[in-house]
């Protein structure tokens, strides 16, 4: 049984049963079965199922606020934000249904002449869906909402610390009237999840999670496609000129939310040394100014960390860097133990070596840096084995130009911090950050095959 818990008051929220490998077997044959259904309907059938999911979870916004907060630690404000944007998702997947299609292709010329041609996209099949704690219900909604739209099922294992948003999402797909198998929820043991990984009647793996296991798991998925959305060490640049004042709340907020437990949180800060100074200053007192406690509380913006093992990783790595010369700026230590709060930490003095700065913290720390030039800076955030987003502060054009060019990333955020994102938009990183986008048309490529039509 998985006891999941209030994150932070400790409390039991429930507790769940494990899937055995016969009910995952079940779990992908009811997908296959009713893909048999799904892949047939019309785009307007499959528009006018969504809305009724849609219609259903708006209507329960208040309960999933209240789970996400509870089985999250999610900040109030946060979580009323993520069930907006889940919304949002199921939205964009029930405009996209009806407007997606495939492409004319020229042919009229050479031994072409006279022939027409053009290509339609059919679903793939069931998709294999592995979405980690962070955003229970929208990282699950970028994998479902693709699939529906397209007539693919789905097989869904969610994060164990907080599968309760997706279970209560789950429920509402017979109320819609949705026929048994389109989606299909087990929260399970590795073994159990690796048999849903390896299965060929799953068409496609969409993992959404750190990097060892989202690597790992691609080894061993055999030909089904892939698409990873992994973690990262988001970068800000802050260049020379650059007026600091109207910008560390945000980058702290960036930073901060969530006890930063988003991969796009910004982990490295990057400052010209012409404006170091002022900017650490009022980056400290931003950080301070930070509300931490209850995520109940609607004021409150750094809640807990998910658990014990995470916050007991998390102060290791602060120790450790400061063993080995880093300086704490501000934090560094537990303001509950109990509720696994940490105070939001800002070291300097930082190299590659240490994990605060070259791994994934996924908690509230943050590291500073001064750099002498662009190109430096460009160069401190490239040696990163990560690349999913990277904000950037500039004034200058051929700053904004050069960046864009030369950072090694999957998206680059002019005057924003490298958390922006909206959920139309292409969104994915490179090298160890992942494999493919994310996005309602780009999960929805992913999630079909063209087929050809000459005649």
């Amino acid at each position: 049984m998985q006891n999941v818990l209030d994150k932070y008051k400790g409390t039991s929220m429930g507790k769940i049963p494990m899937a055995t490998e016969e009910q995952m077997e079940n779990a992908i044959q009811a997908a296959v079965d009713a893909f048999e259904i799904t892949r047939k309907w019309s785009a307007g059938k499959r528009a006018a199922m969504m809305q009724k999911l849609y219609d259903g979870l708006e209507a329960q916004k208040e309960t999933f606020i209240d789970l996400i907060i509870n089985e999250g630690g999610k900040p109030r404000s946060y979580a009323s934000n993520e069930i907006d944007r889940s919304l949002t998702t199921l939205r964009l997947a029930i405009e996209e249904c009806t407007r997606f299609g495939g492409e004319v292709i020229p042919m009229d010329w050479a031994a072409g002449e006279g022939k027409t041609a053009f290509t339609k996209r059919f679903p793939i099949g069931p998709i294999a869906c592995i979405t980690p704690f962070n955003f229970p219900l929208n990282l699950v909604m970028h994998k479902v909402a693709p699939a529906l739209a397209t007539g693919c099922t789905t097989v869904i294992k969610p994060a164990p610390q907080a599968p309760l948003s997706c279970l209560a999402f789950a429920e509402l797909f017979e109320a819609a009237g949705y026929p048994a198998g389109v989606i299909n929820v087990l929260v399970c043991d590795i073994p159990v999840a690796e048999k849903l990984v390896r299965d060929d009647r799953l068409a496609k793996l969409s993992f959404t999670g750190s990097d060892k296991v989202g690597w790992y798991l691609k080894s061993i998925c055999g030909k089904k496609k892939v698409t990873l959305e992994l973690g990262g060490n988001a970068a800000v640049i802050v260049d020379e000129g650059v007026d600091v004042a109207p910008i560390t709340d945000l980058i702290a907020k960036g930073a901060y939310l969530y006890a930063g437990q988003i991969c796009i949180s910004t982990q490295r800060i990057f400052v010209h040394q012409s404006c170091y100074n002022e900017f650490e200053n009022a980056l400290i007192k931003s950080i301070e100014a930070l509300p931490v406690g209850d995520p109940q509380d609607p004021a409150t913006l750094v809640g807990p960390v998910i658990d014990a093992v995470h916050r007991e990783r998390i102060m290791n790595w602060i120790e450790e860097a400061k063993s080995t010369g880093a300086n704490i700026l501000t934090g560094g230590k537990l303001i509950n133990e109990a509720s696994n709060l940490i105070a939001p930490t800002l070291l300097s003095g930082t190299d590659e070596r240490m994990k605060v700065s070259c791994e994934e913290v996924f908690g509230p720390v943050a590291v500073l840096e001064k750099f002498s030039d662009i190109d430096e800076a460009i160069a401190l955030n490239n040696s990163s084995k990560f690349g999913l987003q990277v904000g950037v502060f500039t004034n200058r054009l051929d700053h904004f130009k050069q960046v864009f060019e030369e950072l090694e990333v999957g998206g680059v955020m002019i005057n924003n911090i490298p958390g922006f994102r909206i959920d139309h938009m292409p969104y994915g990183g490179v090298k160890d950050s992942g494999l493919g986008r994310e996005g309602l048309r780009y999960a929805m490529e992913e999630m079909t095959e063209g087929r050809l039509l000459v005649y």
